[in-house]
């Protein structure tokens, strides 16, 4: 048999509620005060998505010098350093914040504990912009662990109040791993009460680990610098499933399907659906009959919208996701 039979999708795949959130918000930005609408690093991890509003009348920038004064300013969905606040204000732009609500809530709890006089170790990869976002809510005392061995080597500055934080898109067993190794070096380290790795990371992680025992071949749709995107790769590959990751159907190629019965899908959480279906496609193209869903968790969350996005008029654009 030398062609894909079946394919079986994850359940959950694709776009979270924080990825929903901040492509509406520049959706909405556009409708409202029209063309350009200026972005503080790509929106979302998504050539599609990206691409997709730039044609709409987005520009993507990294440095804050690259905006007009006056313009519409937004935020990324991975968050911003107090820096980058404090300067987006002072050169008097218009300012829409698209962080994702579960990164808010990892700075809000590290200014929190700052207050009182903790330190931090943050679990993240390094230069990822979540990641130095988080790093920046601090002027100092939050020290960046990428593994195991970093935990050995990182010195703080004190030990008596000491805090983990977490990026929310790693690996959750990478996470977990690198957790019990500062535990074991800062037996009193306070840990979040909830883990920093969002419900979206786990939940498509957790739809792996039940799809890549029933496949032959793992295909994750995802763009190269998406950090959850390459984490279900990884743990598909991990499991003992051959995996890929592409960023368009464009990508695939026949000869990973040679000898390949069943083929699983996913999607990062920045990756639209109708890359998905595009991907179905060119595997049906190649000889797959069938497309099964696994059952999985529903995900129902919806994250609320920044004030004075509401569109006028009616109809579902001129709800405010309140």
């Amino acid at each position: 048999m030398n062609h894909p039979q079946e394919v079986l999708l994850a359940e959950p795949r694709g776009f979270c509620a924080g990825v929903d959130r901040a492509i509406e918000i520049v959706e909405r930005a556009l409708a409202k005060f029209g063309a350009p609408i200026y972005v503080r690093h790509e929106i979302v991890h998504n050539t599609y998505v990206v691409n997709d509003l730039k044609a709409k009348g987005a520009i993507f920038i990294e440095e804050l010098a690259d905006v007009p004064p006056g313009a519409t300013l937004i935020f990324s969905a991975h968050g911003v350093s107090k820096a980058v606040q404090e300067e987006a204000r002072a050169r008097g732009f218009h300012i829409f914040d698209a962080t994702c609500p579960l990164v808010t809530k990892v700075h809000v709890e590290v200014a929190k504990l700052a207050q009182e006089g903790y330190e931090f170790i943050m679990i993240g990869h390094k230069g990822h912009p979540e990641v130095e976002g988080t790093l920046g809510q601090l002027d100092g005392g939050i020290h960046l662990v990428e593994d195991v061995a970093d935990v050995a080597r990182v010195q703080p500055g004190q030990t008596e109040k000491l805090a983990v934080v977490t990026q929310t898109t790693l690996s959750v067993d990478d996470a977990a791993e690198i957790t019990a190794a500062v535990r074991a070096r800062f037996p009193n380290v306070r840990e979040p009460k909830q883990q920093d790795i969002c419900y979206a990371t786990q939940n498509r992680q957790d739809a792996v680990k039940l799809l890549s025992p029933q496949v032959d071949l793992v295909i994750v749709v995802g763009s190269p610098t998406s950090s959850n995107s390459n984490r279900l790769r990884e743990l598909a590959q991990r499991l003992g499933t051959t995996s890929y990751m592409v960023d368009s159907a464009a990508e695939l190629r026949p000869e990973w399907f040679e000898g390949i019965a069943r083929v699983g899908l996913t999607a990062g959480a920045s990756a639209p659906e109708i890359l998905v279906r595009e991907v179905i496609d060119r595997i049906k193209v190649l000889g797959a009959v069938s497309v099964r869903k696994l059952s999985g968790i529903e995900e129902t969350l919806k994250f609320p919208l920044p004030k004075g996005l509401k569109l006028d008029g009616t109809g579902p654009a001129a709800d405010d996701g309140e």
